[in-house]
């Protein structure tokens, strides 16, 4: 058996020249070859053709029928047309470029051909062509991700020639327990299975392994994370009067549903515990995660602590201060606002009445993280819409306090196989079911020559005094994009309401402090449609709204168009969303359809996951999420949670950190740096 931490130019047929592209490549050792993994591979299957759909991939084998024939179609390009038979089916193969065939192919030559298959013209546009039977290569054969001059046949014999060398013996690296549990393929067959596969099955179950160890792997470092940092952060244990509690619960003038019980208990449990909580809270727009943050919050109070709530914007805190005070006022909870508009002596009087101990729970924006906001004993931390603030800004405000517990909020619907990845070392708490009574929001998707039709429905809510919104993807007009913008719409809405009705125009390049008096004015209904680009996405709460459209609704992704709708919809009345749209692909077509059958922000989540994958989902610098070689997250979401589930268990286990069984995961963990180097048992 080769060492395969050996250089690679060990392998025959790999110079100087090679080993440098392939060192760029990343290939260093004949280990690092074996552990590049195909991107796909090619069927080459013979298919019959009566059974081949129009314009799918096919691999005949032929009898030459004529003599090719030769076009000439400029510099260098050139297009070569055959007669072949292939069984009892008389088609004619082209080939693009490939001059050298014009002599090599005569007629009674026995080939095989491959390429796509058009079914109407009965010609198959030839992609390969190997002379004689099928004999001398796989069904599969794998397509690598290549650099330089390396071409695909000559990789897969480097490949090949790696594998021989392991004559049959390599370590396993999963434990035989868990390889027996889900009936996986050895090491040695996996990696076979991958790069030069027997047949389908040989190829599914090759991936399968892979896949889960790959999450496995990724789950490992998550749960040893949560668990050193469990350990390692020790935090306060809030034991808080429970019959307080309940009173303070007794006293709202509404019902929890039964999931905001669920998250309270969750949240209820952690604080008691004496680690710091690390918890995300998830829930759609509209779900009562206020209520819930209320309670967090006034728990910590009955234990003598004192409680921060921070929140990315002055209307957002405002928001916040008015419902906690509503709730807070009738029991004696000292709750307090800072901000930046905050006056010079109201804020000397605040931060004193702070550092004493006098005030219960403070709200604020970013302000609260200003060195000179001190607290007498800060207990709890709350981050609503956490997403917006950076790393730096969360543990400022963390530290203040003696590791108090921390509780992120977002409105951001996540999807389940996203958020145990991203935010594997945070527990999870979901509200997914939305208050009772609360009405759905009617949704519509409109043509653009509809627009007369959705300006109708909207001057018919403005005459009941509602309020309403108009989004638009741009500010000013483009020359690139096609699409409306804000400052034409509003000057049109403007016409046509002629003093009627007061039109205000709120985009991201105004003055922070000209955005807060717009939609001040809107939020006290002094303006009576809000035209804007996406920066009333989160947060605000304007009950009166109750119609939204969407310009070029096909330009946003699914979830930020629920976000965008779930500013109207928040009051009494019945509520419009009317998505204006042409989308061309068939994607657009499809996010538009969703949007009008579902308003579970969960379920667009998902779909939008789905469509766009996990990059596009967050943003391919803010994913946070790790680049797998086999796994994907929406396909392999099942594999995910069984994965996590595993590893969970291991970490607690005390068989994971002696039995030798575990030795290349407790490897693996080891050199990831999380244990630095200290044992966990």
């Amino acid at each position: 058996m080769t060492n395969i931490t050996e250089p690679v130019n060990t392998l025959k047929g790999i110079g100087k020249e090679t080993e440098s592209q392939l060192n760029e490549m990343g290939i260093y050792t004949i280990e690092d070859l074996i552990w590049t993994f195909p991107y796909r591979h090619e069927d080459f299957r013979l298919k019959d053709l009566a059974q081949t759909p129009h314009n799918e991939k096919v691999t005949i084998e032929a009898r030459v029928e004529s003599v090719p024939s030769v076009l000439y179609l400029g510099k260098n390009k050139s297009r070569i047309q055959v007669t072949v038979l292939a069984g009892r089916h008389l088609v004619k193969v082209v080939f693009f470029n490939q001059n050298y065939l014009r002599t090599k192919l005569t007629p009674g030559q026995v080939v095989t051909v491959s390429g796509k298959w058009d079914r109407g013209r009965q010609v198959i546009n030839g992609t390969s062509i190997k002379f004689g039977p099928k004999m001398d290569h796989t069904d599969f054969e794998p397509v690598y991700s290549l650099k330089g001059s390396i071409h695909q046949t000559k990789f897969r014999k480097y490949m090949r020639q790696a594998l021989d060398s392991l004559n049959g013996v390599m370590e396993e690296t999963l434990p035989l327990q868990l390889i027996d549990q889900y009936q996986l393929p050895t090491i040695l067959d996996a990696l076979e299975g991958v790069h030069f596969p027997k047949d389908a099955e040989h190829a599914k179950q090759a991936r399968r392994r892979f896949v889960y160890e790959e999450l496995l792997h990724f789950q490992l470092r998550i749960q040893a994370l949560r668990k050193t940092t469990k350990e390692n952060e020790k935090g306060i244990a809030i034991q808080y009067d429970l019959q307080k509690v309940r009173d303070f619960i007794a006293t709202i003038p509404f019902e929890l549903t039964n999931a905001q019980k669920r998250v309270v208990n969750e949240i209820s449990k952690d604080l008691k515990q004496p680690h710091r909580m690390n918890r995300l809270l998830q829930g759609d727009v509209g779900s009562g995660k206020t209520i819930v943050a209320a309670i967090a919050l006034y728990s910590a109070v009955t234990a003598g602590y004192q409680g921060a709530l921070m929140a990315p914007t002055e209307i957002l805190a405002e928001q916040h201060m008015e419902s906690l005070k509503s709730w807070f006022d009738p029991i004696g909870v000292k709750v307090a606002l800072l901000s930046g508009s905050t006056k010079t002596k109201e804020r000397r009087i605040l931060l004193e009445k702070l550092h004493n101990g006098e005030i219960d729970i403070l709200i604020g924006t970013h302000a609260l993280i200003q060195p000179d906001v001190i607290f007498k004993n800060l207990g709890f931390v709350i981050t609503d819409e956490q997403h917006r603030f950076g790393v730096e800004q969360r543990r400022i405000l963390r530290d203040k306090g003696m590791n108090p517990d921390v509780l992120f909020m977002t409105a951001t619907p996540i999807p389940r196989t996203l958020a145990i990845t991203a935010f594997g070392e945070m527990d999870v708490s979901i509200i997914d079911e939305l208050p009772a009574g609360r009405k759905q929001i009617e949704t519509h998707w409109l043509k653009k020559e509809q627009l007369n039709a959705s300006i109708t429905k909207m001057e018919s809510e403005l005459r009941q005094g509602r309020q309403a919104y108009i989004i638009c993807p741009l500010i000013e007009e483009s020359e690139k994009l096609d699409v409306q913008n804000a400052v034409e719409v509003y000057e049109q809405l403007a016409t046509i309401f002629n003093g009627r009705y007061k039109v205000g125009l709120m985009h991201g390049r105004l003055h922070p402090d000209e955005k807060d008096e717009i939609m001040r004015a809107f939020t006290e209904g002094k303006v009576d449609v809000l035209v804007s680009t996406t920066v009333v996405e989160v947060g605000v709460n304007v009950p009166n709204a109750s119609f939204m459209a969407i310009y070029d609704a096909d330009r946003f992704g699914l979830a930020q168009l629920h976000q965008l709708r779930g500013r109207v919809g928040r009051g009494v009345h019945q509520s419009y969303c009317v998505l204006l749209a042409d989308p061309k692909t068939e994607e657009g077509k499809e996010r538009m359809m969703s949007m009008t059958q579902t308003n579970d922000g969960f379920k667009l989540a998902e779909k939008d996951l789905e469509l766009r994958g996990p990059g596009d989902f967050f943003g391919k610098k803010q994913s946070g999420l790790p680049d797998f070689k086999m796994a994907d997250l929406v396909h392999d979401y099942r594999t995910l949670e069984t994965a996590r589930q595993d590893a969970a268990r291991l970490i607690y286990d005390e068989q994971f950190w002696q039995a030798e069984d575990y030795r290349h995961l407790r490897e693996m963990l080891e050199e990831s740096g999380i244990l630095t180097g200290e044992r966990m048992d």
